[in-house]
């Protein structure tokens, strides 16, 4: 009986011992929805900037991407922190994109159009 008591506090005691060491090892999910608010609202500023650039809603559409989840964008994260997103636009009743842009925003929300006119080869 004791040592059926010893081996099950032997395995309850590695279980709790491992999950601490694998709960360390994990990044602070805190930093995650940090980040990715932060990745979502440059996401949305890009987009809307180049909404602005290109004549409203009325004349222009980005790529679905920019408006869906901030981490399926396509965009890469620059060495200090900013963001630069590339995507494609097009006329509102065209199935057609013609137009991509480059935009890059910082983490204070300074966003820079990049480029903005015809799709590069």
């Amino acid at each position: 009986m004791i040592e059926k008591i010893a081996a099950i506090s032997a395995i309850t005691l590695s279980t709790l011992l491992l999950g601490a060491i694998s709960i360390q090892a994990q990044p602070s999910p805190q930093n995650e929805i940090s980040t990715g608010i932060e990745l979502n609202r440059a996401k949305n500023l890009a987009r809307m900037a180049v909404e602005r650039e290109n004549g409203g809603l009325g004349n222009y559409r980005a790529e679905a991407s920019m408006h869906g989840l901030a981490n399926q964008a396509p965009y890469v994260e620059n060495s200090e922190g900013s963001w630069t997103f590339t995507f494609k636009g097009r006329r509102p009743m065209s199935s057609i994109y013609n137009i991509e842009s480059v935009v890059t925003v910082d983490q204070n929300g300074t966003v820079t159009i990049d480029s903005n006119g015809p799709i590069r080869q």
